[in-house]
């Protein structure tokens, strides 16, 4: 069940299964309380932090961010008492984008580096220093940004071995789209013109089906870098292709990254434009954020 609310939260957003993931940990909460038996105490744990952490991402995905650090919290406990080390380090890489996301690069770096010393797995590892990189990007340093991103790049590229399904949306589509993020960040820290496009084009072209949200993401951060790197009709296109896709979905992160469309598209007053930022805003107004990711 875990499996197919996963699929389903990837590819239509976290709002839509939200209610009935939430209700489910409930009662697996309500039953680990009433005893677990050791034989099954491994795979109780193991099930709980799998679906701890999808209520949690759901709850972020959902503008719930409270409620999903709780829901992260407790998986982490669940992977603890499971022995599972490296589940734990993906939910607290969780813990960090929120931080993120919500403006607050010190704290998602702090939880990394916790992450960092308990990573055993290929992909964890990679995972943590991509997400690292991207942290020290929208910091504005280059130099560690490179340094982290660097090292994602190498394990990516050497194989990341048999990769659990709790961490198998990690690939070097994922990175590449981390890459895109802090090419975006780091250009517009420093007043330069970065191709940002050219990674968001690659994570587009790695991604596997199924993973919905984030290409909608890819394609809206496309479209943004191009206007920002001074190509307002192939951003215009693009941002169309990705208006089409986000209206599909529920999604406040989708919202979120509608925002950076609209900030590269402000220096712009031509019709097709205008067109475009009317068509986002009218799709941000629907799942109303603040926030620019």
């Amino acid at each position: 069940m875990t499996t197919f609310f996963t699929k389903a939260d990837a590819s239509k957003g976290g709002g839509l299964y939200r209610s009935a993931i939430v209700a489910q940990l409930a009662e697996v909460a309500r039953r680990i309380q009433d005893g677990v038996p050791v034989s099954l105490k491994a795979r109780v744990f193991a099930a709980t932090a799998d679906l701890a952490a999808l209520a949690g991402w759901v709850s972020h995905d959902s503008g719930r961010y409270a409620t999903a650090q709780r829901y992260w919290s407790y998986g982490i406990y669940a992977a603890s008492e499971a022995g599972l080390a490296d589940r734990g380090v993906e939910i607290v890489t969780c813990m960090s984008h929120q931080m993120i996301y919500l403006g607050h690069p010190q704290d998602a770096l702090g939880l990394l580096a916790l992450a960092a010393k308990k990573a055993t797995l290929p992909a964890t590892k990679a995972l943590v220093a991509s997400q690292t990189g991207r942290v020290h990007a929208a910091l504005g340093d280059e130099q560690h940004a490179e340094r982290h991103l660097g090292v994602a790049d190498e394990l990516v590229a050497a194989g990341l071995d048999a990769v659990p399904a709790w961490v198998d949306y990690f690939d070097a589509a994922e990175h590449a789209g981390a890459r895109a993020v802090s090419a975006r960040d780091l250009a517009e820290f420093r007043g330069e013109r970065r191709l940002a496009s050219v990674h968001f084009t690659d994570a587009l072209r790695l991604r596997r089906p199924g993973f919905e949200r984030v290409k909608v993401m890819d394609r809206i951060g496309l479209a943004a870098a191009l206007l920002a790197e001074g190509e307002p009709e192939r951003g215009s296109v693009a941002a169309h292709q990705a208006l089409d896709e986000a209206a599909r979905l529920d999604s406040t992160l989708v919202a979120s990254r509608l925002n950076t469309l609209l900030d590269a598209a402000r220096p712009y007053r031509t019709a097709a434009v205008d067109e475009i930022r009317t068509r986002a805003a009218d799709l941000v107004a629907a799942r109303p954020t603040t926030v620019a990711a």
